[in-house]
């Protein structure tokens, strides 16, 4: 796979993203682009949980039925469901109807708030991981980009112990791409913030 390619557009970007206008309206947008608020983050964390095992496409084109089921990603609304909102999102064919994952969302929401509340959002938990500072990686190749790292490893590894589930190192550094904690867009990528 060539590292960048060449849109209709005539934009360069990582070629991860192909030719889909999902996926690249995704890339240009939103991977590598600082949201930093808790909505924000809680929606990548049930976003990247229930993607475990599928592909990132998969997720995207769930995304809306997603943001419909989940309370437009209220952690506050979601930490308070229970069985009957199980029940409802496990009859709920627009979205990844794995219980273990939709009780995983929620019992995630509950520690992704305590979270919050012990550091003042959940993106100053991640960035300590980082000194406090986004990170921006400087890969010309896509094989140069890792698909997790010691951070990312901690992370999960730390996060785990607080019960959070489905957030292995590979969905943490995931998490951290998507929300622009890490930036790995490539070099010659017009998305390349620096």
């Amino acid at each position: 796979m060539d590292s960048l390619i060449k849109g209709e557009d005539g934009l360069q970007r990582c070629s991860w993203c192909g030719n889909d206008p999902l996926y690249q309206s995704y890339h240009d947008d939103e991977w590598g682009k600082q949201a930093f608020d808790d909505r924000r983050q809680f929606e990548f964390v049930v976003l990247e949980s229930a993607q475990a095992g599928l592909s990132w496409i998969t997720i995207l084109r769930k995304r809306e039925a997603y943001r419909e089921a989940y309370a437009g990603f209220d952690p506050e609304i979601i930490a308070e469901w229970g069985e009957a909102d199980i029940d409802r999102l496990m009859n709920n064919a627009g979205i990844v109807r794995n219980r273990r994952k939709i009780e995983a969302s929620i019992g995630n929401a509950r520690i992704f708030l305590e979270i919050s509340s012990q550091f003042g959002s959940f993106a100053k938990w991640l960035l300590k991981f980082y000194d406090g500072h986004p990170l921006a990686n400087h890969w010309d190749k896509m094989d140069q980009i890792p698909v997790t790292t010691p951070a990312a490893e901690s992370i999960a590894r730390e996060i785990k112990t607080l019960g959070f589930r489905f957030f292995g190192p590979v969905i943490a550094y995931s998490h951290l791409q998507a929300t622009g904690i890490v930036d790995d867009h490539l070099s010659g990528c017009w998305r390349r913030q620096g």
